[in-house]
């Protein structure tokens, strides 16, 4: 079987099903919000989720049956509202944005016609266009979390889940309602792997379904040997950094770090508190104590790079990130694994992605989604910081869509390998995402190199 043969058919039936399971999963993560919740406060990290949602709505209409499907509008003042590359952020608040009630029937209409458009059966243009505003609400899916996590509103009852997705569990308890996964308790999985150095092919291929621009096209790289954590940071790791008076000690940042530690008045990871039996973390609206071997979250780049110094380690470049992931032997030149543990798509087995387990697990679990080196969760549970900025790859042309990458070079750093929310069709190796390095709201953690192999 050639590696195009392994890679999953995107058929009108499957693209239908993901459409409608990513709508299923946008109104799951607002059905229990209030009106005014669903507004919330203006802050310059989020979006309004009533905007938001609208926003969704727009993209797949603005992009598949406008631009692609030549239809008229449906809404006459769409634009005006939901096109986030006109409308400045601060102003979403004060836009006069249709009711609950009618943003959710614009959605309907949409859908509808989209699904409309895969039952007569899409041209390529609209299927490019499909996946894309699947991918987006997909993507939007994460930011709704992090906003509820920043807002402190309860944690989302997630029912709209896929027995092809839980259908294989480990060392799990599933509820009826589905509101709670969990993978065991696994524990630390400390040390390293060495990756032997050579010529690695850096980023994505044209046998994929699906690529977005900054991941075109692999590349050659030369990597130098080098050693990586077997696993992310865990939170217990962190604290005994922030016990060392990690946050007020500058020669542990870097100026900027040190700039930003100061302005953001950081002394501990976000939603971290003290009480008189230690350290206690926010989940959503309850304060939890540490789970000392799942990884640390909602970290900075600036906050990892500090912990990396104080350890007498370095964060991964983005190559050796994805080497250490994609590589499956000594030769790095080979064709590269699309996953971590191999071509199989991902299940609960592997990865702990798609959200049903409403948080991460033991850093030590899983060991079926291990790579070739011996590394774990490299996909899911946590979205890991690398060194490099993001920037464009060799040739890089932006995709229509042309604010999805290029706006954001230089000033951005690369995460990769997805978080627990993450949807799993997203994900592959290649896969890069990109956030400023002060943002901390994030589902990120990260894990690190030694300095010497």
């Amino acid at each position: 079987m050639t590696a195009k043969e392994r890679l999953p058919q995107l058929t009108p039936a499957l693209l239908a099903e993901w459409v409608r399971d990513a709508r299923q999963r946008t109104l799951d993560l607002i059905a229990d919000l209030r009106d005014d919740q669903l507004l919330g406060p203006r802050l310059p990290i989020l979006n309004p989720l009533l905007w938001e949602i609208g926003h969704l709505a727009w993209f797949a209409e603005r992009w598949i049956l406008r631009h692609a499907g030549q239809q008229p509008p449906l809404c006459g003042d769409a634009d005006a509202l939901y096109d986030s590359s006109a409308v400045p952020h601060a102003t979403r608040w004060d836009l006069p944005l249709p009711s609950r009630s009618a943003t959710l029937e614009y959605m309907r209409q949409v859908q509808e016609r989209v699904l409309d458009v895969l039952d007569r059966g899409p041209n390529s243009q609209e299927t490019y266009f499909i996946q894309l505003a699947i991918f987006h609400e997909d993507m939007h899916g994460e930011a709704f979390l992090y906003s509820r996590q920043t807002l402190a509103y309860p944690r989302p009852s997630v029912v709209s889940c896929q027995l092809s997705v839980v259908r294989k569990v480990a060392s799990s308890s599933l509820t009826t309602d589905n509101r709670q996964l969990t993978t065991g308790d696994g524990g630390a999985w400390p040390g390293d792997v060495f990756v032997p150095g050579g010529t690695f092919m850096l980023g994505g291929t044209p046998e994929e379904p699906f690529v977005f621009d900054n991941e075109k096209w692999a590349h050659p790289v030369s990597l130098r040997p080098f050693a990586i954590a077997r696993a992310p940071v865990t939170q217990s790791e962190f604290a005994a950094f922030v016990e060392a008076d990690g946050y007020r000690r500058p020669e542990l940042w870097s100026e900027v770090g040190w700039h930003w530690r100061q302005t953001a008045q950081a002394e501990q990871p976000l939603y971290w508190q003290r009480d008189r039996h230690g350290w206690l973390r926010r989940d959503f609206d309850r304060w939890l104590p540490l789970e000392p071997h799942r990884p640390v979250l909602h970290v900075s780049w600036y906050e990892a790079e500090a912990y990396c110094r104080w350890a007498g380690r370095r964060l991964p470049t983005e190559a050796e990130w994805e080497a250490a992931a994609a590589a499956s032997g000594p030769d790095l030149a080979v064709p590269k694994r699309r996953f971590s543990w191999g071509d199989t798509p991902p299940d609960a087995t592997r990865a702990q992605l798609d959200g049903y387990a409403l948080g991460c697990c033991d850093v030590a679990a899983l060991p079926a989604g291990d790579s070739a080196w011996g590394c774990r969760q490299m996909i899911g549970n946590v979205w890991e910081w690398t060194a490099d900025a993001f920037g464009p790859y060799p040739g890089f042309t932006p995709d229509p869509y042309r604010d999805y990458s290029q706006p954001w070079f230089a000033t951005h750093k690369v995460l990769r390998g997805g978080a627990w929310m993450t949807r799993s069709r997203l994900l592959r190796n290649t896969w890069r995402n990109f956030y400023k390095p002060e943002r901390r709201d994030v589902w990120a953690g990260f894990r690190t190199c030694a300095l010497q192999p």
